[in-house]
């Protein structure tokens, strides 16, 4: 879930910004800052969006950059327990579909692809479905619900997603099924009409 939250911080604006206009150099040392950063408490910070106050300036000792108490809103991602979300995979390996969620990546298990028999072919990075005859490859869009969230102190951030529900999965199976659908109900007023 994106959202956006207000922060205050002292911001250190480098020597090389002081041409600029105080906003704005003290909204690109922000960004510097923390676009990117992963904290396990509001998630991934995506952009620093504007600067809503900025205090008088101090210069500190040994220091030629000036450091300004601020408030600003940042925009935030981050994924929630049973949320719906939208991604691309990313990368197919024979224990699941990385699927690019945001700025995030999240792993669906190959258990949890689709409710079918799975094989996956190591030469092309497909998984096929052996009953349905779906296919899973990288590129292929998707709906997937987040199942865990797990952001720690240490490289081991984690998004669990599944995509075997109705109405997840690959976009095209999910077209496939509306048709399909479309089709038999099509039919099914043809009889009641004869």
């Amino acid at each position: 879930m994106y959202k956006l939250i207000t922060i205050s911080d002292t911001i250190r604006v480098p020597p090389e910004r002081m041409n600029l206009d105080v906003d704005e150099a003290v909204l690109k040392s922000a960004a510097d800052k923390y676009e990117g950063l992963l904290d396990n408490r509001i998630g991934v910070v995506v952009a620093v969006t504007s600067v809503d106050n900025v205090g008088d300036g101090k210069i500190m000792a040994n220091d030629p950059g000036v450091h300004y108490k601020s408030q600003f809103k940042i925009l935030i991602f981050k994924p929630e327990p049973q949320e719906l979300l939208h991604g691309e995979v990313v990368d197919n390996a024979e224990f699941g579909a990385f699927i690019r969620v945001g700025p995030l990546d999240g792993l669906v298990h190959i258990s949890q692809i689709m409710d079918d028999f799975i094989s996956y072919n190591n030469k092309t990075a497909t998984f096929y479905g052996k009953e349905s005859k779906r296919s899973l490859k990288e590129g292929d869009l998707v709906r997937a619900r987040v199942v865990s969230v797990s952001f720690g102190k240490t490289e081991t951030n984690k998004i669990g997603l599944t995509m075997r529900q109705t109405g997840l999965g690959a976009v095209h199976w999910i077209e496939a099924e509306k048709k399909k659908t479309i089709r038999t109900e099509t039919k099914e007023v043809k009889k009641e009409k004869k």
